[in-house]
């Protein structure tokens, strides 16, 4: 039978204070006190929350009025507060909040990928002076436990990949369009209207808000502070409905993915839309979950999934991290610290290695084939495959069909073996400038992702 927190212990209770109470905030209020003898057995002491920092009281009828305020800075310093937990969001003045609260030896929770992603160094370091706790859970990939075991579990691996779908509103809308053939604009709009995207969707479907996350991974995977400006970040409005009916053809699907990566003592960390073979994890994450693929060099392959966003969801994983903040409180002792001993070089995109599918169209006469692949020779990139698209609905692998009668225009698709991404990208370049190329129809990057890319024609 589970003791109730005043039988449990009669030491004084671990005293929360809690910044902002939205659609998370007033899960973990609700959480707080349905669960509070389960939580107090957990921690060998009641939780007890000693106020709430909100702009309008009046919103919140549900918290007791004796613990709503609006000065949250002369709540965050109060001398009975022993963890502040930050659901805000933004930069400032949370910032400012946050590093007041650790100087101040309070231990924080929070989920705020932004100013983790841009700040997570300074904040760290406050925490390490003090000796309180920094716990984040929440800040990717809601309710998945990921961080944790990338930080704890996996402490005593060499982690060489993590990468993810860790923005659900992009998956959902990139999934409503490999399944209904929608195009962007009409997957955007039903995603609004079932409550999966913002009124203005700019952070997720640019890639801002998958970026934050990929630095966060990547300062965490790899020992080494990246921040959201050391991240290759591209979203997903160019995606057409062609570069889905594209990847469907090569036996792919595309994800908005977040990659970082370890090589050769560099990290690389980037966000960007990719065809990834139907054969792996991944590819099978639809609607507006999330999952995250890491390769670790002893451990091998694993993969965690699950909501990545949501009220309770979302709060799950705050209480998990008040939970070990408060147990420490209690025990006298620390979490884990941050560590980026490694300090390695984070290298831009254009060193990056990566491979591309790139749709052309072309006139369809004799030579075209080789001049366009001579201009891919002359920047250092080897072609993996080649297909010839026809208006007439002709295809096949090889050449385009050099006299022959046929249709005055082809597309040639081409799908690239690993090259570094600036060298692909002059490429392209390169091919407008041609004459026989009429355009260039779409191109996207092409990730195996640890596995070989048969379909492809050739290795990841």
């Amino acid at each position: 039978m589970t003791r109730s927190a005043a039988e449990l212990d009669h030491r004084r209770s671990v005293n929360v204070a809690l910044l902002g109470c939205g659609v998370v905030g007033s899960q973990v209020v609700r959480l707080l006190t349905e669960q509070a003898d389960e939580l107090a057995a957990r921690i060998g002491a009641p939780l007890t929350l000693v106020g709430v920092a909100v702009r309008r009281p009046q919103r919140h009828p549900d918290v007791p009025a004796d613990l709503l305020t609006t000065d949250a800075a002369g709540l965050v310093t109060r001398d009975d507060v022993d963890v502040v937990v930050e659901l805000v969001g933004g930069i400032e003045p949370v910032r400012g909040l946050l590093l007041t609260a650790l100087k101040n030896g309070k231990s924080v929770v929070s989920a705020n990928k932004a100013l983790l992603a841009e700040d997570g160094a300074a904040l760290a370091a406050a925490a390490d002076e003090s000796g309180a706790d920094l716990y984040y859970e929440a800040s990717v990939a809601g309710a998945i436990p990921l961080l944790r075991p990338i930080q704890q579990s996996l402490a005593g691996d060499r982690i060489v990949r993590v990468a993810g779908i860790v923005n659900g509103t992009t998956n959902f809308i990139l999934s409503a369009m490999a399944s209904s053939g929608a195009n962007y604009t009409e997957a955007l709009e039903e995603a609004g209207r079932l409550g999966y995207a913002e009124a203005d969707p700019t952070a997720d479907v640019d890639g801002y808000d998958a970026a934050s996350k990929a630095a966060i991974l990547a300062s965490l995977a790899f020992h080494t502070r990246v921040t959201a400006d050391d991240v290759h970040r591209e979203g997903i409005r160019d995606v057409s409905a062609a570069d889905i009916a594209a990847a469907k053809a090569l036996g792919c699907t595309v994800k908005l993915l977040a990659i970082c990566e370890q090589t050769d003592g560099q990290v690389s960390a980037r966000v960007h839309p990719a065809m990834i073979p139907r054969s792996h994890p991944l590819a099978s994450v639809s609607g507006a979950y999330n999952a995250v693929f890491i390769e670790a060099a002893a451990a091998g392959q694993l993969m965690f999934y699950g909501q990545g966003a949501g009220g309770p969801q979302t709060a799950s994983a705050v209480l998990g991290d008040l939970v070990a903040a408060a147990r420490n409180r209690v025990i006298g002792g620390r979490g884990p610290r941050d560590s980026a001993h490694a300090d390695l070089p984070v290298i831009a995109m254009g060193e990056t290695r990566t491979r591309y599918h790139v749709a052309l169209d072309v006139t369809d006469r004799a030579g075209v084939l080789a001049q366009v692949a001579g201009v891919f020779a002359e920047h250092g990139v080897s072609i993996a495959t080649v297909r010839q698209e026809g208006r007439n609905g002709s295809s096949g692998e090889g050449d385009v069909d050099d006299g022959a009668p046929g249709p005055k225009d082809a597309t040639l698709v081409i799908v690239t073996h690993s090259a570094p991404d600036a060298a692909l990208a002059a490429t392209v370049d390169a091919l407008t400038g041609l004459d026989s190329v009429r355009g260039v129809a779409g191109v996207l990057r092409v990730e195996g992702l640890g596995r070989p890319v048969t379909e492809l024609g050739g290795g990841s």
